[in-house]
């Protein structure tokens, strides 16, 4: 009897380090390091996340074929030292904290793969390849998509030297056609704007566009004019007097803020009209770039398809707004779109480019992606043993009933941890590792903001929607089972008079208070949502607690945030789950069939401020 091939993909050593796993060319395991080692975008060599990787799939000690890392390190290594030498001295800060970081591990990495595998006890395979980082996002953008062709455009900050690209996938390759490089990047404009407005770049990415609708773009010309210069084909150059990520250690420098009116804000300062409208400002810019490459890319490949991946691919507004204008008839969007979907991308290219590998598209137009339900489970027997063996108050439900309570409990005003099935893959929370609301509470916005996940309280929650309903509540004729959408709450759920912003406050709380729809509590103050849809064929039991609330309420819309605390990652195991469940005002967890009341538990003691451990994003 032939065993599987198994294709190890690995991304590591810049942020979010992740595994993947392919057996004969089917996706069985992903898994982002952070889960494991809880610190959040954790860049190490992903040990914890391999090892579960091939745990899961019940690989043998000798049967790993292949790995292939998402990037070409030494590419990127030339790209350092070129980009050093001509800045000259006023790199050399830059220049002193990273090198040494180079020499010491990441001019190793086929040693450190080789030396990673063998401490987990598996053989390294005679096969380690590596692929450039862009072709690894075009790959974990076309490969698991539902088209058998299409265009494919990528941004992020920057790979080897490639920033963005478009390509065209047909069948099992992948071509890319054009490509904007180093230091000129979207990804890093961006970022920039996220620095200046007081948030850390490659986390805060997300803050700045919840911020945006709070503001006017007034400073969308002040960012044509000066600092980026965009083609018709969506090429573009930015002029880098204004950035300082080149020599400094810092994204922008005194002549950006002398065009914008003073220093950056200093982080958990108080935002300002200004950060708002810079947030604006710069998201209108973005989303006109996605528009004016997307055109270019359906001229290029004559493709009515588009997937999207790479980091800016994150920006859900920008993708909404793609949508709308109709360039492409349809798009998929990979759900682990940064660096950690790279491993994934990575381990497609070993099995279709290096390996030969014909691709086979699903006949009923599902992706491969599993919903993105791709992490470590628990069964339900064991956490009950579990909660036993701990004396931890809890009652045992399932089916309907289960589905019932948990129902009843977000009707009754209660903020639910939901801990259920396989974990997701990528930045979002899809109803395994989530925290559910009432949608309709007006306060419920701020509550869990505040109470819950400790964050700032401007930040929008998304709301998750049974997907037969979702155009009855929202202007979105597609779904969005990865939360990767932005589009209008329905006309007629909207109460117009209130998309209203009082620009001479910036008293954010009172805007996010405000009622603005039946469902204020997912509806961002521009009338927008971020909107995940639920089907039955990926996620049944979130769909049964769908279910259950819209049978009780008419609602079919709850919010869904992620499960953790501002700072940390998503929680992984039962344990964690426990453990943010009684640090926070968290009313009921649900781990599996077994659901737990806050007021039933022991109080929670711990001899330290827990908030310690988690550096603030």
């Amino acid at each position: 009897m032939s065993r599987s091939t198994y294709v190890l993909g690995i991304s590591a050593f810049y942020h979010d380090s992740a595994a993947v796993l392919l057996a004969d060319g089917q996706l069985v395991a992903a898994a982002q390091e952070e889960r494991f080692s809880r610190i959040k975008h954790d860049a190490a060599f992903p040990t914890q996340a391999i090892e579960w990787c091939l745990h899961h799939a019940g690989v043998g000690r000798d049967e790993i074929d292949a790995v292939v890392f998402y990037e070409k390190p030494l590419t990127t290594f030339v790209r350092l030292i070129r980009t050093y030498m001509k800045v000259g001295p006023r790199g050399f800060r830059s220049f002193r904290t990273a090198i040494p970081l180079w020499l010491r591990e990441k001019l190793w990495i086929p040693y450190e793969i080789d030396k990673g595998i063998e401490a987990l006890g598996y053989t390294p395979p005679d096969d380690t390849w590596f692929v450039e980082h862009h072709e690894s996002h075009a790959a974990s953008a076309f490969f698991p998509s539902p088209f058998e062709s299409a265009a494919i455009l990528t941004f992020d900050g920057v790979g080897e030297w490639a920033t963005s690209s478009i390509a065209h996938g047909q069948g099992n390759s992948i071509e890319i056609k054009k490509q904007i490089d180093f230091p000129h990047s979207l990804g890093m404009l961006y970022s920039a704007f996220t620095y200046f407005c007081g948030f850390r770049v490659n986390s805060g990415e997300y803050k700045l566009m919840g911020l945006a609708p709070y503001g006017e773009p007034c400073y969308a010309d002040t960012i044509r004019r000066h600092l980026i210069d965009l083609h018709d084909d969506g090429s573009f150059t930015l002029d880098l007097s204004y950035f300082d990520y080149l020599a400094g250690l810092t994204m922008t420098n005194d002549r950006f803020a002398d065009l914008f009116g003073g220093p950056p804000r200093a982080p958990e300062s108080e935002l300002t009209t200004r950060e708002m409208n810079l947030a604006a400002s710069i998201q209108q810019v973005t989303e006109e770039v996605v528009l004016a490459m997307a055109r270019h890319a359906r001229a290029l490949t004559g493709e009515t398809n588009a997937c999207l991946a790479g980091g800016v691919a994150l920006n859900c507004v920008a993708n909404g707004v793609l949508l709308r204008e109709g360039i492409f008839e349809n798009l998929w969007l990979q759900p682990a779109a940064g660096d950690a979907g790279g491993a994934l991308g990575a381990a497609y290219l070993g099995w279709h480019r290096m390996m030969g590998n014909t691709r086979t598209v699903d006949r009923e137009g599902r992706d491969a992606m599993s919903g993105a339900y791709l992490g470590p489970e628990f069964p339900s027997d064991e956490i009950g043993a579990w909660l036993d063996d701990a004396a931890i108050p809890h009652i045992t439900l399932t089916g309907q009933e289960r589905a019932r309570r948990i129902a009843e409990a977000v009707d009754d005003g209660k903020v639910v941890g939901l801990f259920q099935g396989a974990m997701e893959f990528g930045p979002r929370s899809l109803g395994h590792r989530s925290i559910i609301g009432d949608s309709r509470s007006a306060e419920m916005q701020a509550t869990m903001n505040l109470k819950i996940k400790y964050r700032e309280s401007f930040r929008p929650f998304a709301p998750a929607v049974l997907a037969e309903k979702a155009d009855d509540w929202f202007e979105l004729a597609v779904e969005s089972p990865y939360m990767l959408l932005v589009a209008p709450v329905a006309h007629e759920r909207v109460d117009t008079s209130s998309l209203r912003h009082n620009r001479e406050s910036t008293d954010l709380r009172s805007w996010v208070n405000e009622r603005r729809s039946e469902i204020p509590a997912v509806t961002h103050v521009d009338g927008s949502a971020r909107v995940q849809t639920v089907s039955a064929s990926t996620s049944p039991r979130f769909r049964e607690i769908l279910e259950a609330f819209d049978e009780r309420t008419g609602c079919a819309v709850v919010i869904n945030t992620s499960f953790n605390v501002r700072g940390e990652p998503i929680v992984c195991t039962p344990d964690d789950a426990y453990r943010c469940f009684m640090r926070t005002e968290m009313d009921v967890l649900v781990l599996e069939d077994h659901i737990l009341f806050k007021q039933d538990q022991a109080p929670w003691d711990e001899s330290d401020d827990w908030r310690d451990e988690f550096v603030l994003d």
